[in-house]
């Protein structure tokens, strides 16, 4: 039987346009899809963790594919992050399961996936909003794609629950324009440069 039992499921798609600047005609897309599930560990220390990365895995493993095609496709994600809430009765090491849980379906699922996934966890109280960052797929010092996304819903995580979430974006910010090494430029293939 699997540890994870979803409460809900939220997957929300923002379309922006300008932030005060020149107004695109293809606007870049923001999308993070996020669960609030009960934590089996709530109130509790236990040593291993394994079974529910196991089984949030599993979980992720259908999460991904929703999201990209929220955002049109495999080949239109140039960003990606992370995160996790963990409910009072957790501890941040419940969050951290979502490195692995997470992070792994996301890059298999994305063929150019090369760097590090970033993340971001707290132990916090229901309504709490979490920034999730979010860098390039290919390469995490490509400057122009370095975000964040606003995750979180008002009634949870309860003390005995978790948050995770998963965010995608299609292109850079806005109206980036400060330098740096570009997309295009992309050529070490380390997941860094």
């Amino acid at each position: 039987m699997s540890l994870v039992q979803i409460r809900k499921k939220l997957l929300n798609v923002e379309s922006v346009y300008h932030e005060g600047g020149p107004v695109r005609s293809d606007p870049i897309k923001m999308g993070s899809i996020a669960v609030v599930l009960k934590n089996p560990y709530a109130g509790r220390y236990v040593e291993d963790l394994e079974p529910f990365v196991k089984d949030a895995t599993e979980m992720a493993n259908t999460l991904v594919p929703e999201l990209i095609a929220a955002l049109g496709g495999a080949d239109k994600i140039e960003s990606y992050g992370k995160g996790a809430i963990v409910g009072l009765n957790g501890e941040l090491e419940h969050g951290a399961i979502w490195h692995i849980a997470g992070g792994w379906p996301m890059r298999s699922f994305l063929p150019k996936a090369k760097s590090i996934v970033p993340a971001a966890k707290v132990v916090a109280t229901a309504g709490t909003r979490l920034q999730i960052p979010l860098h390039h797929i290919e390469a995490a010092y490509v400057r122009s794609h370095f975000s964040t996304m606003d995750v979180g819903c008002i009634d949870g995580p309860r003390p005995d629950e978790l948050l995770y979430a998963l965010v995608m974006a299609t292109g850079t910010r806005v109206h980036e324009r400060l330098g740096g090494l570009r997309a295009s430029e992309i050529k070490v293939g380390d997941g860094q440069r």
